[in-house]
C-alpha cells in the first residue's frame, strides 16, 4: 500500500502479526530486502516494511531535503502515526541503519528496541565527509548520464560486496534484480541527500540512545565489523554480534544465523513467545 506524507507517497508492506517491527532497507534497496523473513519473523511481529524515499515504489521527491536523515526520520514517525502506532522496534541494514539512529534519537519514547546491521553512526573526520559527498557525486552522476545498468555494475564490484561473490547465482540474480528495479533519479537523490558524507556524525550522540539495541556485522567486513565494536561500545544498552561467512550482507549472505540472533534479541525485548 502507498500512505502518503506531507505530500510524498511511501510505499509500505504490512505482514505477520504481534508487536510492530518495523524494517529499512540500505541503499539501492526496498521492501524485497526482507522478503526472506516474512513468514518467519511475521509469525512474531508485525512486520512493516518501508521503501525509503527514490527507492522501491516509495515517491522521488523534488525537494533534496526530503532526503536527509533528520527529515525522512520526522517522515517515518508521521508514517507510524498514520498507521495508528505508537511504539516499535526498529530494524535497519546500513543506510537504513543510520536512519534508525536518527528515529530513535528524535522520538525515543517510541523505540522499544534497536537492530543495527552493518550500520554506522556517520563519518567524524570532516576530510572523510567531504570525500564521500565527492565520490556520491561520481556515482550520481553515473546514474544521471549513463542510466541504472552501469551504476548497478560499478556498485557491485565495490571491495564491500566481494563477500556476496560466494552466494548462489540465482541469489545474486535476485540481488541485482532489486537493484535494477530502482528509479536512477530516485536512487542519484538519496546519494545526494542521504548519503553518510552529508549526515552530521551523531557519535557523540550515542549515549543518548538508551534503547536495547543489537549491533549485528559480518566477520568478513572488517571496516563495519570495526565500526559496529566502536558503536556498541558507545550506546549504553547494547550486544554486539558478529555473524561468520557474512560480509557487509548479514542478512542475505547468513539469513538463518541472522534471523536466529534478531529473533532471540527482538523477543526478549518485546516479551512475546
Amino acid at each position: 500500500m502507498r500512505i502518503p506524507v506531507d505530500g510524498v507517497q511511501f510505499s509500505v508492506e504490512q505482514t505477520g502479526s504481534g508487536p510492530p517491527l518495523m524494517l529499512l532497507h540500505g541503499f539501492t534497496g526496498s521492501c524485497d530486502t526482507w522478503s526472506t523473513f516474512v513468514s518467519s519473523l511475521g509469525r512474531h511481529f508485525q512486520m512493516i516494511a518501508v521503501d525509503l524515499p527514490g527507492h522501491g515504489h516509495s515517491d522521488t521527491p523534488a525537494d533534496l531535503q526530503r532526503f536527509r536523515m533528520e527529515r525522512a526520520g520526522r517522515d517515518l514517525l508521521a508514517l507510524l502515526d498514520r498507521l495508528g502506532m505508537d511504539r516499535i522496534s526498529l530494524l535497519g541494514y546500513s543506510m537504513g541503519g543510520r536512519l534508525a539512529l536518527h528515529v530513535a534519537l528524535a522520538a525515543p519514547a517510541r523505540i522499544r528496541a534497536l537492530v543495527l546491521e552493518s550500520a554506522t553512526p556517520g563519518i567524524p573526520d570532516s576530510a572523510d565527509r567531504a570525500a564521500r559527498r565527492k565520490a556520491d557525486e561520481d556515482l550520481a552522476m553515473v546514474l544521471e548520464c549513463e542510466g541504472l545498468e552501469p551504476f548497478v555494475d560499478r556498485w557491485e564490484r565495490q571491495s564491500l560486496f566481494a563477500s556476496q561473490t560466494r552466494l548462489p547465482a540465482a541469489i545474486r540474480k535476485q540481488l541485482r534484480g532489486q537493484r535494477l528495479g530502482n528509479n536512477p533519479i530516485g536512487l542519484a537523490q538519496s546519494l545526494r541527500g542521504a548519503g553518510a558524507g552529508v549526515q552530521e556524525p551523531l557519535w557523540e550522540q550515542l549515549s543518548a540512545v538508551y534503547q536495547p539495541t543489537l549491533v549485528i556485522t559480518g566477520a568478513d567486513d572488517a571496516k563495519y565489523r570495526q565500526i559496529g565494536r566502536e558503536m556498541a561500545e558507545a550506546l549504553p544498552a547494547a550486544s554486539f554480534v558478529v555473524i561468520p561467512n557474512a560480509g557487509h550482507a548479514v542478512h542475505l549472505e547468513q539469513p538463518v544465523a541472522f534471523e536466529r540472533h534478531v529473533l532471540q534479541f527482538l523477543k526478549e525485548k518485546n516479551h512475546c513467545p
